[in-house]
């Protein structure tokens, strides 16, 4: 049995078919915390289907696609929505799926998102569901994020007549970003208005995450993962022959002082208690050994918590290029790109579901963790409605899964599968309820 419930804090007595199951789980060693007879039928219909969804996301993993080209995973994801009696759009935002259960009871509208794009990355695992598509992998834990959501939906469906209100799933393209000139994304999903008709009232999402240990996950109310924005910078000199280097400019050197000046903006001229990263990611120029550069192009990103440091990170990069490419005579193009808002955990719905997560797996096991400097899409469907966006353990050291996401090692533990799906449907009963 999986590793849901950590300790029990209800004594009520159980009648009928409930303290049967109850009696016989924890013969096992399952010791449910919550004593209802309906948290005990929803552990009860994800054990059912948990060797199913995990084919499910193995399936997903063996054939992972790029973003805005998510095309075998969208019709996979519908045709186990349709079977479910969901109804089911397809092509949202490209290639996204958005199914609606409708409940059997008036009520409000709560939604569930999952992403569905993979990484360029080549899989390295050895494992029987190693990626078949050379060079693509499901190295951000995608994967696991759908068949959670698809777990909960087959949970709910066998409740509907019962639930006071809607749910909405939302499986989303292009998380990582759409390809070059193309829109995509959450961003895209809003604006072709996924959060409408019906109108929804709270969004709820995951990610996998290693640093946690499989029966575990983490959260915070407020800023919970960083902005992500985008810069280019070109430093441009005059080319000459580079043994006659006075008679040009050299932006080599250039831009040698660009980066180390950016480095003082986060070191020297920012609040230190303010989580903050500006990070060059790329350098380029030039094109022979004994020819100075015309010119040096650099790429990178500014990342942090507070969307008025982000406004004056950008205006100090300005200021440093600028003062720093005058003093040797040579000029520069900056282009700044505002990308990924700030993650916020709607604090009263955070407060509202704390509970629910202490519930089903133990106080000890329901971490705060400290504000993340990666990004999430997700922060667009929070800048709209409610949201609380937490992270699920898939460690363990046992079976050597530890490496990072976004990386040609990365897996998880499938465990973590029945963990997410009772979380996610758990908050949507409480929620609606």
């Amino acid at each position: 049995m999986s590793l849901l419930i950590a300790a029990t804090r209800s004594r009520r007595r159980f009648t009928g078919r409930a303290a049967m199951l109850f009696f016989l789980l924890s013969l096992v060693g399952y010791s449910p915390i919550h004593g209802s007879e309906e948290s005990l039928e929803v552990e009860a219909k994800v054990n059912a289907i948990k060797a199913k969804l995990i084919e499910v996301r193995r399936d997903l993993h063996r054939h992972p696609e790029l973003g805005n080209r998510e095309t075998r995973t969208a019709r996979q994801v519908a045709d186990y929505l349709k079977n479910l009696g969901l109804d089911v759009k397809t092509q949202v935002a490209k290639t996204g799926v958005v199914a609606l259960l409708k409940g059997g009871r008036p009520g409000p509208t709560v939604a569930l998102r999952a992403d569905m794009d993979a990484l360029p990355i080549q899989e390295l695992n050895d494992v029987p569901y190693k990626s078949l598509n050379a060079g693509v992998k499901h190295a951000c834990g995608h994967d696991t994020h759908m068949t959670v959501a698809l777990g909960a939906a087959e949970v709910l469906a066998g409740m509907k007549d019962r639930l006071k209100g809607n749910v909405k799933f939302i499986f989303q393209p292009s998380e990582e970003g759409p390809p070059e000139g193309e829109e995509g994304g959450a961003k895209l999903m809003v604006k072709e208005g996924v959060l409408e008709n019906p109108k929804v009232s709270a969004i709820f999402g995951l990610h996998v995450m290693p640093f946690l240990d499989v029966g575990t996950v983490g959260y915070r109310s407020g800023a919970t993962m960083a902005s992500a924005d985008k810069f280019t910078i070109e430093i441009i000199g005059k080319k000459v022959h580079a043994a006659y280097p006075h008679t040009g400019i050299d932006p080599v050197p250039i831009a040698a002082q660009v980066v180390m000046g950016l480095q003082t903006i986060v070191s020297r001229q920012i609040d230190a208690r303010e989580p903050a990263v500006l990070s060059i990611g790329l350098i380029e120029g030039g094109n022979r050994f004994n020819i100075l550069a015309d010119k040096v192009r650099l790429v990178g990103t500014v990342r942090t918590l507070n969307s008025e440091l982000r406004k004056d990170i950008a205006a100090r990069m300005e200021k440093v290029v600028k003062g720093i490419t005058a003093t040797y005579g040579a000029s520069y193009k900056l282009s700044y790109e505002e990308g990924t808002a700030v993650t916020v955990n709607d604090p009263v719905l955070t407060r509202r579901i704390l509970p629910v997560l202490e519930r089903i797996l133990g106080s000890k096991r329901v971490i705060v963790t400290a504000p993340q400097m990666g990004a999430e899409d997700f922060s667009y469907f929070g800048e709209q409605v409610p949201g609380f966006y937490y992270f699920l353990g898939v460690r363990n050291e046992t079976k050597g899964i530890t490496h990072q996401i976004h990386t040609e090692w990365f897996d998880v533990d499938e465990e973590a599968i029945p963990v997410g799906v009772t979380l996610m449907t758990s908050m949507v009963l409480d929620f609606l309820r």
